[in-house]
């Protein structure tokens, strides 16, 4: 299976899905029935997540490697640096090498709950930054390599100058691209652009999506992850916060109007964090793709 980065010389503009391992057997049969509704889709590629530390980190790779043998879609895994040692991370490696993986988004990664307090030593890795150059040192150009960027600053360095400094330090490593943190002003990501651009970073920085369909369970999440809730979304959602359906359908709307003025401004692309389900995605990208 081809590398997204190949993927980019083919197609000025991608759209891609993301999906994240179910705890339970009836979520992982249901995750298998929404899998072949978005790929039915026809996204560029899928991307998978993992828990904490590692803990559905098989399941991880098992879904990643079924969507690319069962339905021809190209997939990435994510990895992260928590509880692994660099052995760890070379074996994890040839395992998903020899699965037919053949992209990355190397993340740093949080402790598990159950040991919030680890701290990396001499085995581990203390950066994605790090993660990403073992894995082009490693495996040259086998693996294509994403990294996470955060256009309001990342929680832990909420300096904007600064995070992007640290955003060079990924590519400069070895990384071939950048997927976003939600946000919801969209001037943040393109202000982003324009400070990676003024550090001579001409890599494609792709705008992670999400449609907003529980205000109250939005506000909890951004608290944790360090993105803002921008005042025009307060304005909208804040009188609807106890009707679902007026809610879903304000989140429809406006979330095609902000994917409509980013690819306008010149995003190469949407990344939709679809939370394991179809809609309201599919109906959002049906609006929006060109």
């Amino acid at each position: 299976m081809e590398r997204i980065r190949d993927i980019f010389e083919r197609k000025e503009r991608t759209y891609s899905f993301e999906l994240f391992p179910p705890k339970t057997e009836k979520g992982h049969a249901n995750l298998m029935n929404t899998i072949q509704s978005l790929t039915d889709l026809k996204p560029d590629f899928i991307s998978c997540t993992y828990g904490a530390g590692g803990g559905s980190r098989d399941k991880t790779f098992d879904i990643v490697e079924h969507i690319q043998k069962q339905h021809q879609t190209v997939a990435m895994a994510h990895l992260t640096c928590v509880m692994n040692t660099r052995e760890d991370i070379r074996a994890i490696l040839r395992d998903v090498h020899g699965r037919g993986i053949r992209n990355i988004l190397a993340l740093r990664g949080d402790p598990p709950a159950d040991n919030p307090d680890w701290t990396p030593g001499a085995e581990n890795f203390k950066y994605s930054s790090e993660l990403a150059g073992f894995i082009r040192e490693e495996f040259q150009d086998d693996f294509g390599v994403a990294v996470a960027g955060f256009p309001e600053g990342h929680i832990l360095c909420p300096d904007r100058d600064r995070d992007a400094d640290f955003l060079k330090m990924k590519i400069d490593a070895g990384a071939d691209f950048v997927i976003t943190q939600l946000f919801f002003n969209n001037q943040d990501y393109f202000d982003y652009v324009q400070r990676l651009r003024d550090r001579g970073l001409n890599i494609r920085v792709v705008p992670g999506m999400i449609p907003i369909t529980d205000y109250k369970a939005l506000c909890r999440f951004t608290a944790l992850c360090g993105a803002s809730i921008s005042n025009e979304v307060k304005t909208i959602f804040e009188p609807l916060a106890e009707d679902k359906e007026a809610t879903l359908k304000a989140g429809i709307d406006f979330c095609i109007k902000q994917c409509r003025e980013l690819l306008d401004g010149g995003a190469p692309g949407l990344h939709f964090y679809t939370l394991n389900k179809v809609q309201p995605t599919a109906q959002i990208l049906d609006a929006v793709r060109r």
